[in-house]
């Protein structure tokens, strides 16, 4: 069987199942990329770590920019670009945080929130039609979330609140990307995300700047490739997708962590 005739048959099945495959591709890389964070989080800054992020992605998508430009930066959708970046640095700055000085399973489950907040954001901004079943797991998800925070306790933790709140910001970016999908290809959409982010957290990353080891350099790097490859599924599943159905698979990151 010819990679050509794999393609075809993948192409030709439902946007949904596509987007769920792949999506489940995306919760592997991404929790490979939450374990290097934190590994590296024991050392680095978290703003260094996000900084080296963005170089390891611009220079993956550098090729593409270089050989379509300027035509791959081009966007209809300057103002939902810029939203986008500023959810990412919310979405990674306060994830990555949580990641970093929580028990790394706490932090996965309570990331968790991000399928109810995609499932809510995408009944409000994608017009999408829930069934009773999802909204029977936003409901569950939003329990889990509350046990798992115990607000009111002595339990409670700034960094659980993190996650929640990174959650949130990473849910409406990927409702986001659905509606940017419809009009700039992923590497646009990618490449206004790498650049902007790193543009950003350049200063304090700088200011906060400890050298690397020979092998945190491999982390580092691993970790960006690990990003690259998950940012890119992402943005194809849920431009395949619908995004209230794919936020219910996301809960497959949990086993992979």
């Amino acid at each position: 069987m010819s990679f050509t005739s794999v393609r075809a048959g993948f192409n030709d099945l439902p946007g949904n199942v596509r987007g769920g495959m792949i999506l489940m591709a995306a919760a592997g890389l991404f929790a490979t990329m939450a374990l290097l964070v934190k590994i590296l989080g024991s050392h680095l800054h978290v703003t260094q770590i996000l900084l080296i992020r963005q170089i390891v992605m611009a220079g993956i998508v550098a090729p593409q920019i270089i050989g379509g430009f300027p035509g791959v930066l081009r966007t209809n959708q300057p103002g939902l670009q810029i939203i986008r970046i500023i959810l990412a640095l919310g979405a990674m700055g306060f994830g990555f945080s949580a990641i970093i000085h929580m028990p790394l399973a706490d932090a996965t489950a309570l990331g968790f929130a991000k399928s109810f907040f995609v499932t809510i954001f995408a009944i409000i901004i994608l017009k999408e039609t829930v069934g009773l079943r999802r909204w029977f797991a936003v409901a569950l998800g939003f329990i889990g979330v509350a046990i798992m925070l115990r607000p009111g306790t002595d339990s409670f933790s700034i960094y659980g609140l993190m996650a929640v709140v990174g959650a949130g910001c990473a849910g409406l970016v990927m409702v986001i990307i659905r509606l940017m999908s419809r009009n700039d290809s992923p590497t646009t959409i990618l490449s206004w995300q790498a650049i902007g982010v790193g543009l950003v957290v350049a200063i304090p990353a700088i200011y906060f700047w400890k050298w690397p080891t020979p092998f945190e350099w491999l982390l580092l790097a691993g970790m960006g490739l690990a990003s690259y490859l998950g940012q890119m599924s992402n943005i194809l599943a849920y431009k395949w997708g619908e995004a209230s159905l794919l936020a219910s698979l996301d809960y497959v990151r949990l086993l992979y962590a």
